[in-house]
């Protein structure tokens, strides 16, 4: 493979801490050098020299919260489909939830993840397995065999471990085995019938509201368990001051805990569900201005660790329905970024910091060859116009469902190229 150089870039790479103007060195799929002594060296003899005019490079995002529907469910989305969009959003690299038919909960389900990726995919993607057989909540899968089989995190998805004991138990091995544990926070009773946020605006709306503490106090018995095992624990998707506040004092005390936001959290509130709109209907519900704000903070200040775009593409026959039927869930590997520089470009997160939880530090958490433009590393990259206008349009979107928040939303900055190992998987 010849080298390639990009000059006049402004090169971003939180992983050395680099927001400067200078140029990127990429050969045999590998980044030579990055920053802005690399205009004095040269470009090797044959190399293909771009000018990219200002434009920034960014190492290859990272969404650790991916909902795919293969197998058994390929009508909403394929991995193929997926890594399509995610390609198109700057996203190199992304983390696949278990929650498929069959669920990824044996070592034959994580090959052939690996393997329909290997041969369909255009970006890196990377199966998590189950933590409980079948999701089911009672049986304990073979954390150690998955493992080695190549899961990088063990989940259940859209579910949470009601039995305190396994919880504990699963915590345990994966310490042993050195794995992540990362866990939405959902108390399977409490406003388990909740579709919305509950307060004054689910009364006006006649829709059955979920309190923030059906999130807060599964999240507070799994920080105080992560605790007692010593483990690496994740809490998946978080949605509100409270929880941002339990992480901040479980961190505090020195547990190896760290968060995850989607998105829509940030970008969204309850307002935002309107005329009973179902593509905003999510699981956790979208919160108060005041929760959006807080989680902002929570992101800026470092008790939130990373953004996902917690992706789950449904189709026709799942939204088009009333509100308190549709399935929750909505696409978001093609808005993630687009919709993150808008904290950008508000002020409200620093951009270094803003890539750093969507590409480095998600990378760290879960280990993976990624979110960094060291010499070395694999030329996973972004190159982003930061001030491109665009806006969202559902027959621009690469995802086999269109489920967006965000349609006909405007955002500013636009991935222009996405480079995988080198090779360029998607250009605008």
């Amino acid at each position: 493979m010849s080298a390639i150089l990009f000059e006049n870039a402004r090169i971003i790479d939180p992983s050395r801490g680099l927001d400067e103007t200078g140029s990127l060195l990429i050969q045999d799929g590998k980044i030579v050098a990055a920053g802005s002594d690399v205009r004095n060296q040269g470009a090797p003899e044959g190399a293909q020299i771009i000018d990219l005019n200002g434009k920034a490079v960014l190492p290859g995002l990272v969404d650790a919260r991916v909902f795919v529907g293969e197998p058994g469910a390929e009508h909403r989305e394929t991995i193929a489909s997926a890594s399509r969009a995610a390609a198109a959003g700057g996203v190199t690299s992304i983390i696949m939830m278990p929650d498929t038919d069959p669920v990824i909960d044996d070592v034959a389900l994580v090959e052939f993840v690996k393997r329909t990726a290997r041969d369909t995919a255009v970006v890196n993607v990377h199966p998590a397995a189950a933590i409980t057989k079948g999701l089911h909540g009672e049986e304990m899968t073979e954390i150690g065999l998955l493992r080695d089989a190549g899961a990088v995190a063990f989940t259940e998805g859209r579910q949470t471990i009601a039995n305190t004991q396994l919880m504990r138990r699963a915590l345990t091995y994966a310490r042993d085995f050195d794995a992540v544990i990362a866990c939405e926070t959902r108390d399977p009773y409490l406003g388990a019938t909740g579709v919305m946020n509950e307060g004054l605006f689910a009364s006006w709306l006649g829709l059955s509201g979920s309190p923030r503490e059906a999130e807060v106090i599964p999240l507070e018995r799994d920080l105080r368990l992560a605790a007692l095992t010593n483990s690496n624990y994740h809490a998946a998707q978080l949605s509100c001051e409270m929880s941002a506040e339990a992480v901040r004092r479980s961190k505090d005390l020195g547990a190896k805990v760290t968060a995850g936001v989607s998105i829509n959290h940030l970008s969204l509130n309850e307002n935002d569900i309107g005329e009973f709109r179902t593509f905003f209907r999510l699981s956790p519900p979208l919160r108060s201005e005041q929760d959006r704000l807080a989680m902002v903070e929570a992101v800026k200040n470092g008790t939130i660790d990373i953004i996902v775009s917690a992706h789950d593409p449904q189709d026709v026959d799942t939204k088009r329905l009333p509100f308190s039927d549709a399935e929750a869930g909505a696409i978001g590997l093609e808005t993630l970024l687009g919709a993150a520089l808008r904290l950008y470009h508000n002020d409200s997160i620093p951009l270094l910091r803003l890539v750093e939880v969507l590409s480095t530090a998600p990378a760290r958490i879960f280990g993976l060859d990624a979110g960094t433009l060291k010499p070395g590393a694999r030329a996973d990259i972004a190159i982003v116009d930061l001030d491109e206008p665009w806006i969202v349009r559902e027959e621009d979107l690469h995802s086999l469902s269109k489920n967006s928040c965000f349609e006909s939303a405007r955002f500013q900055g636009r991935v222009v190229h996405t480079l995988v190992a080198g090779k360029t998987v998607y250009s605008a």
